[in-house]
């Protein structure tokens, strides 16, 4: 039976309209709410306080859409309690609106599963805080653009004069103020007298309150009001709320808006429109091409580092200098190189070693990620992406305290991004395969998705209102009616404007940011959600273009399926997240270049790599040549500092030409093979070894020509012996300072022994990728949901269940412990065991936290009771010294 038909079912509070919720009902709470389960509430009555509290409100409206947010809205405004047919016709208005009507069910429904709104259709009601929140004040004006009503503005206002505005209205005096303000609140809401009343005012004066209607509703005037203002004041259509100030009623602009308490409506989410429609096998492929391209570059930018990198900050992250370098040896702007560098550092792959002089450094992780298939390397990538909370495109800008953000320093994380990125990625599937969405479209649909700040509550920095509240001089007649009017002004943005508030701009940028990102990291392809890309996110399979699959959304209304009002789909577990990942794996691993085992050597000494090399080949490669070119080919140059360096890791002339003419599908050109048998001739004929440093030669004539030389002033360099030089500087700068001069030095150990400067990687300590920041509880599992409502149900059982009156007296009173001697407490729990009885216990734990419970006692013994606890829902045993009391419960 419905409240409707048995108004004494109607619930009384909301914790009672919680108590008749079935545990489908509660589980939907504490999914959408995850905050309220942040302990486990000990019953209904509780778990109602918690929902009602600012902080758990606040979060609660902001993860509503705008048409359910304008629901509440309009709730704020209306009567309370209010009916459904009240609400209905402050959204749709008098002349109706069919989809405002289809979409109000739903709407309300969300209200009420979110616990916000409470009761039957015929007594709905916000809870108390969201009203605080939403209803309009002189500090917040109500999005709305509404004003106080006449009750309340008039509440202020002299019994003397409120009769006289009845008397200039038409309207009888009456004995007292509260029924004056009853007559002229509801001369404001007939439908009948209000329009002849309105034909009476100059047009002046109707100018004004169309200025005013769709607010703010506040207005200064003079203390002597020009005659249209004059003829407004002694009617009560504005109302004085403080000396120089006036306000719009309520009631007056709901009638003059024709009964609708916003502008705009939006119970359709805005479609995300299509901008281009490409090929699939087009958007793959070139989603394909970036994902290699993103590897290439995640690879390049930690073997830059391979030797320990850049220093870190003292207040943490990287220089701007630091990043600067970064972005010319990637050959990228400088916040692209932000993106890759935040890229591997959340992978992890890329961290700080720790150590005193502290510096960034790949670490083992990146060994190891080097060794799986290209595929997998980047589902590693684009996972760590996808739940990263830090946020790349804020580097370079400044913090509340006007500190520059760098990249992988502090600061950096914003709760929201994650969300965000799956939302647009998830619009992205819902477009026709291979459509790329027009950004304008999306980003409307996210602002409908998420209001920004501006819409959700009135006031602030924002609000006309609150540059037009204070006190002004007086500029006659005109200027007290623009004043009045708002001369203009921009009305405040609650009627689905776009808004300017900071949260309105981070999540609009946060989605440009991912429609960029996921371009480099190769998710979309041509701005299309690749089909790697679809499975990554755990995507169905994209509609056909011109697909015709609808949703309805009421009676005799089809929606197209980017149209829909079901909310975003829940994020993915992580052992959901890590089936999605191999799965986009497999579909990329095919759409990559094969790794090739040859080159191309060309006769200016070059080689050509026409597309990825084998990693044995790419790694010997770059050391033996200079990477001149990038591109779909790589084209390496060798130069006898490159051949040098192979030789200094201990390759020898014939490795090198038995190298080449393994791994090229031309002939080995003679200038390349006369360059590495001359540098290879010259290789270690001097010596360098630690003395300080010291250079042996068997041939004094070249000692002769090195000291002869002006360059080697700087060395320090003096004769030992016909064949020894002895040099102030250490062996690292001598080696330097030779190969400038042109030689060709080899270093050698104290035995002798030619070194082998092989460039061996540095690596960090193992480390962990960065936590994302949570935005908020993470949301509960069906287990923990399923055992939170048992305990909720149980607690609430044992704080409602009747009871008899402990010691004869009145008993407990609600919520208040019962209280028994110890004697007592004994015989009733014996009792209990022997007639199988339920009863009611207060009990102090060991951090002397206070509760009661119902239980039914199975033994008694040795100082504890053992029993079933209903509350618990389990068998558990308790001292019988930390039994408050105990006391029967009633028949």
């Amino acid at each position: 039976m419905s409240t409707e038909e048995n108004p004494a079912a109607a619930p009384r509070s909301l914790a009672e309209a919680l108590r008749g919720r079935d545990d489908a009902s509660l589980a939907a709470l504490l999914r959408g709410r995850p905050d309220l389960i942040t302990p486990v509430p000990t019953d209904l009555t509780q778990l109602a306080t918690r929902a009602g509290t600012r902080a758990s409100v606040v979060r609660a409206l902001e993860r509503l859409d705008r048409f359910t947010l304008q629901t509440a809205q309009a709730l704020a405004v209306a009567p309370d309690p209010a009916t459904y047919e009240e609400l209905l016709g402050l959204m749709a208005g008098d002349d109706g609106d069919p989809a405002v009507s289809a979409a109000l069910p739903h709407a309300l429904a969300t209200l009420r599963e979110q616990a916000l709104v409470w009761g039957g259709d015929d007594r709905l009601r916000l809870v108390r805080t969201a009203r605080e929140l939403l209803a309009p004040s002189p500090q917040h004006p109500s999005p709305t653009g509404l004003g106080p009503t006449v009750r309340e503005a008039g509440a202020g206002m002299s019994p003397g004069r409120i009769q006289e505005i009845l008397a200039t209205a038409g309207l009888p005096s009456t004995h007292d103020s509260v029924s004056a303000l009853d007559a002229l609140a509801g001369l404001f809401e007939d439908p009948e007298r209000m329009p002849a009343l309105l034909d009476q005012a100059p047009s002046e004066s109707v100018e004004v309150l169309e200025r005013l209607v769709w607010g703010p509703p506040y207005g200064q005037v003079t203390a002597d009001p020009a005659p249209r203002l004059r003829w407004l004041l002694d009617r009560g259509l504005l109302l004085p709320t403080a000396p120089g100030t006036v306000v719009l009623p309520r009631e007056v602009a709901l009638r003059l808006r024709a009964g609708r308490a916003h502008r705009t409506t939006e119970p359709v989410p805005p479609p995300v429109e299509a901008a281009a429609v490409h090929r699939p096998q087009m958007v793959d492929a070139t989603a394909a091409g970036q994902a290699y391209t993103a590897l290439a570059t995640v690879e390049e930018l930690l073997k830059d580092w391979h030797e320990g990198g850049p220093a870190v900050l003292r207040a943490g992250g990287l220089s701007v200098r630091d990043l600067k370098r970064t972005a010319v040896a990637l050959d990228v702007p400088e916040p692209v190189a932000a993106f890759w560098v935040e890229l591997a550092y959340a992978a992890g792959l890329l961290a700080s070693d720790g150590e005193a002089d502290e510096r960034y450094a790949a670490t083992p992780a990146y060994d190891e990620w080097l060794e799986r298939p290209a595929g997998e390397r980047w589902a590693r990538l684009a996972t760590a992406w996808l739940a990263a909370t830090r946020t790349p495109g804020l580097v370079g800008e400044r913090d509340a305290k006007d500190r520059t953000l760098s990249a992988l320093g502090p600061g950096l994380d914003r709760s929201v991004a994650p969300e965000v990125r799956h939302r647009v990625l998830a619009l992205l599937a819902g477009l026709p395969e291979g459509a790329a969405p027009n950004t304008g479209s999306l980003l409307a649909r996210l602002r409908w998705e998420r209001p920004p700040r501006a819409e959700r509550a009135g006031g602030g920095a924002s609000s006309p209102y609150a540059r037009r509240t204070p006190a002004q001089p007086a500029e006659g007649a005109r200027g007290a009616a623009a004043r009045a009017g708002g001369s203009g002004a921009p009305g405040y943005p609650a009627d689905g404007g776009s808004g300017t508030g900071g949260d309105e701009d981070l999540r609009s940028r946060l989605a440009r940011w991912t429609l960029a990102e996921a371009e480099m990291l190769g998710v979309t392809g041509r701005g299309a959600l690749s089909s790697h890309g679809r499975a990554l996110i755990g995507a169905p399979p994209a509609p056909r273009h011109g697909d015709a699959e609808t949703e309805p959304t009421g009676p005799g209304d089809k929606l197209p399926v980017h149209h829909r009002r079901t909310p975003p789909p829940p994020a993915l577990s992580p052992a959901e997240q890590a089936t999605a990942a191999a799965a986009a794996a497999r579909l990329l691993e095919p759409l990559l270049p094969e790794p090739l085992d040859h080159v191309l050597l060309q006769a200016d000494l070059t080689a050509v790599a026409p597309g990825p090399l084998e990693r044995p080949l790419a790694d010997t490669l770059g050391v033996l040549a200079d990477v001149e070119s990038k591109g779909g080919a790589t084209v390496y140059r060798f130069t006898p500092a490159s051949v040098r360096r192979a030789l200094d890791a201990g390759r020898s002339a014939a490795d090198l030409h038995a190298f080449l003419a393994a791994h090229s599908r031309t002939p080995v050109p003679q200038p390349l093979a006369y360059l590495i048998d001359d540098v290879a001739r010259r290789h270690g004929h001097l010596r360098v070894g630690a003395a300080s440093s010291y250079v042996r030669c068997d041939d004094d004539a070249v000692l002769n020509e090195i000291l002869a030389d002006r360059r080697a002033a700087g060395l320090g360099l003096r004769r030992l012996a016909p064949t020894v030089l002895a040099a102030r500087t250490d062996p690292a700068a001598l080696l330097e300072g030779l190969r400038a001069m042109g030689f060709a030095p080899a270093a050698e150990s104290a035995e002798g022994d030619v070194l082998i400067a092989r460039a061996d990687a540095y690596r960090t300590p193992p480390r962990t990728p960065p936590e994302p920041v949570p935005d908020g509880p993470p949301v509960p599992d069906d287990t923990l949901l399923a055992a939170a409502i048992r305990a909720v149900r149980a607690g609430d059982l044992a704080s409602t269940a009747p009871r008899k009156p402990v010691g004869g007296g009145a008993g407990a009173a609600p919520g208040e412990l019962p209280r028994t001697t110890a004697a007592d407490t004994l015989a009733t729990l014996q009792a209990a065991v022997l007639t199988n009885d339920t009863v009611w216990i207060g009990y102090v734990n060991a951090e002397g936290a206070a509760s009661q419970r119902v239980i039914a006692p199975i033994r008694v013994e040795g100082g504890f009771v053992t029993a079933y606890d209903h509350t618990a829902d389990e068998v558990r045993t308790y001292p019988l010294h930390r039994i408050t009391g105990v006391a029967e419960l009633a028949d």
